[in-house]
Parts: C-alpha cells; sequence; structure tokens
C-alpha cells in the first residue's frame, strides 16, 4: 500500500511539473510574436535533392473539390506528413502571390508585389541562388509566364512584379540549369528596349526551345523553355456547360497545353538529378489561381487535376529515388471556395465562392520523402525557406540571417 501511495505521489508530481512546465511554455510567449516550435525532432534522413511544388491560390476547397471529382483517388493522400502555412504578408493580413513566393524564397515576409527584396526593397539572396552557389542543380516550372510572380520569386530582385522585362534579364544573372514555362514575349525583340535575351542565352550555353516536341528531344545540359508567348492556356476545354459535369477535364483538348506540367516536371528532373551534387525545383500550378479570380469551378478542378496528375509523376520518381523530399504547399486561398454539395461516386462537387480576391486563411503543407516529419504543425510561411535551407544543409546568406 505504501509502495503505491508513493508510485501515485510521483506520478502525480511528474505531471504536475510536466503540466506547468508546457503551461509556463505556451503563456511564455508574447503577444503578437511566432511562438517557437516544439516537439519537432530532428530529421532521420537528409534529402540529396528538394522538389517544391506550389499550387498558386489553393486551399483545402480546392484539394476537396479535386479529391470529389477523382473520386477519392488523388496524389495528395500519399503524402502523410500535413501541417499547415500562414499566409500573411509583412504589412497585410492578405498576401499576393510576389510576397507569399518571395516568402519561401527568402525566408523573410515582405510587402505585396515585391519580388526577391525584404520589406525595405533589398535584394535578399533566394534559396534557388545559394543552392545554386553551393553546386547544386536549379530549375524553375510553371504554368504561367515565368516572369510571373512566384517563379520570378526564386530568381529576381525587383520592387514590383510588373516589371516582367526587367525580371526576365535575372535569368541572364544567374546560372539556372532548367526553367519552362509561358512568357517568350519577355525574352525576345518585342521587349520595351528591343534586347533579345534568346540570343544571349545561347551564347551562354542554352538550349532555347519553343515547343514541347522539342523540349522533349532535350537529354542534358542547359534548357530554356518557353513554350508560349504570354502564359500557357488554361487546362479546361469545354466542359463549362454542364454544371456538374467534369468529364472531359482529365484530359485537356488544348494542344498546346495538354500535359505541359507534369511532362516538363519530369524532364527538368531528368536534367538536373544528373548533377551529383543534387538540386533544388520549384514547379508551380500557376492557373488555380485563376480560376479562383474567375469564380470557376471548372477551370479549378481541371487546374487541379492537372497539378495533381503532376504532384503524381514527381512522387513515383522521388520513390524510386530515395534521396528526395517533395514538398507541397500554396502561396494563399483564392476566391474564398466553399464546398455546399457533390458527390465522389458521380465525381462532382457545387461550389460557392464569397469574392474574387485572395483570402487569409491558413493553408495546408503536405511532405513526402526525407525529412518530410518536419513539416508537420503550424507556423508562418517563412519556415518553409528555413525548414528546405537546414534539410539540403544550405548556408544563411547574411543578409538572410
Amino acid at each position: 500500500m505504501k509502495n503505491l501511495l508513493l508510485v501515485s505521489f510521483y506520478s502525480i508530481l511528474s505531471f504536475s511539473i510536466a503540466f506547468g512546465q508546457a503551461k509556463s511554455t505556451v503563456n511564455s510567449t508574447p503577444k503578437g510574436k511566432v511562438a517557437k516550435e516544439v516537439g519537432i525532432k530532428p530529421a532521420s534522413k537528409k534529402p540529396k535533392n528538394i522538389i517544391f511544388l506550389i499550387g498558386d491560390g489553393m486551399g483545402l476547397a480546392q484539394i476537396s473539390a479535386n479529391i470529389t471529382a477523382r473520386k477519392d483517388a488523388t496524389n495528395f493522400e500519399r503524402m502523410k506528413f500535413i501541417g499547415f502555412s500562414k499566409t500573411a504578408s509583412f504589412y497585410d493580413y492578405i498576401t499576393d502571390s510576389a510576397a507569399g513566393a518571395t516568402a519561401f524564397s527568402i525566408g523573410k515576409k515582405t510587402y505585396n508585389g515585391a519580388i526577391g527584396v525584404d520589406k525595405d526593397s533589398i535584394p535578399q539572396e533566394t534559396i534557388l541562388e545559394t543552392a545554386e552557389k553551393q553546386g547544386l542543380a536549379t530549375g524553375l516550372v510553371a504554368t504561367s509566364t515565368i516572369t510571373h510572380a512566384t517563379p520570378a520569386s526564386f530568381i529576381a530582385h525587383v520592387k514590383s512584379r510588373k516589371a516582367e522585362d526587367d525580371i526576365a534579364n535575372y535569368f541572364l544573372d544567374t546560372d539556372i540549369d532548367v526553367f519552362i514555362g509561358g512568357g517568350r514575349k519577355h525574352f525576345t525583340i518585342e521587349r520595351a528596349d528591343g534586347k533579345d535575351l534568346l540570343a544571349t542565352l545561347r551564347k551562354n550555353n542554352y538550349q532555347v526551345v519553343g515547343t514541347m516536341n522539342d523540349m522533349k528531344k532535350v537529354k542534358s545540359g542547359k534548357l530554356c523553355a518557353l513554350l508560349e508567348e504570354d502564359a500557357m492556356p488554361a487546362y479546361w476545354v469545354d466542359s463549362l456547360n454542364a454544371k456538374d459535369n467534369y468529364k472531359g477535364l482529365e484530359i485537356n483538348k488544348s494542344e498546346n497545353r495538354g500535359d505541359m506540367l507534369p511532362v516538363s516536371s519530369i524532364k527538368a528532373i531528368d536534367l538536373l538529378s544528373q548533377n551529383p551534387k543534387g538540386f533544388f525545383l520549384m514547379v508551380e500550378g500557376s492557373q488555380i489561381d485563376w480560376g479562383g479570380h474567375a469564380n470557376n469551378k471548372a477551370y479549378i478542378v481541371g487546374e487541379m487535376t492537372d497539378f495533381d496528375n503532376t504532384i503524381g509523376k514527381v512522387l513515383d520518381w522521388a520513390e524510386k529515388d530515395g534521396n528526395t523530399l517533395v514538398v507541397v504547399t500554396a502561396d494563399h486561398e483564392t476566391g474564398g471556395m466553399a464546398l455546399t454539395g457533390g458527390s465522389v461516386s458521380r465525381g462532382v462537387v457545387d461550389a460557392k465562392f464569397i469574392w474574387k480576391e485572395h483570402t487569409g486563411i491558413m493553408v495546408p503543407v503536405f511532405a513526402f520523402g526525407p525529412g518530410a516529419d518536419q513539416f508537420q504543425g503550424i507556423y508562418p510561411n517563412t519556415a518553409i525557406y528555413n525548414k528546405m535551407m537546414d534539410l539540403l544543409g544550405l548556408p544563411y546568406p547574411k543578409q538572410n540571417k
């Protein structure tokens, strides 16, 4: 009996101490400050490569719509480590894509519209630039122009996302290995200054191509594939007439878009993985956001289908490789999309939108592969930069510390 009482006493004492420490930790966080992450164990294994996929404008409703439209068979469900990212920019509760992507690329919050600069418009070295300096291969893939806000934030340093001609110049100032997307007009004599950046890229040993077929022929070396004058066409085509009919969305009838995103992503991976030191690749499903701005359910589901297909191809590759971390998230949600009905068996969903702009809700972060456990929990979007830098063992630039 005495021993039982002693055991009970020490159990209660241990619980009280633990509770007191936990309570102290929670209450000691200054109001308005970001709480320090706790309970995150060191990664059991660090990756050689990171593939970072951004679904621009993708929130939980967009993902849920995709799951429903694909009848519960999506690639999102293959990723078992899940967290949430807080998306606000430095000055605004609701971020834009430029500030959101810059938070990922430099690890600092900045003002809306900023590309690769901090809140004071001072250029900050991006994770892509740091990886490049450390000898890793690097790449960008997007269905927007390659000079658009999200891809631009990983390679350029300008005060405004609108300066796409200026952003294009940065592709000459870095040694990025692969970039694929739209936006050819920002690299040709159509520019305001009349410069032919494509000619300079060829002199810098880039294989410059303008079609998917020519892109597929490239087997090694540096690649610049600008597949449209402006952004890529939308993935959806003819599904807008039937309110709940998603037939045809998985097979796009636009010969200019088709499977551009998954094919381009795997082409980039094939080229970058030839570097024995590893690689960093950012892939953006750009137009999920545009479907949200248009409050167009079919557009969103089409783009989500394309993004999901891309995730599947990337996960297949990463699973075979065994040394690659895949991280999937969004910069923000767009449209305030809500699912008001649907049927998994029929693959249809009803949706309504609250407005045509971004919202301030948290967005999910999915991870797969070595280091995936580090992406659990709730944290600011800047923490994704820190996690990726640490896992790749990259040194922090002085100005980013």
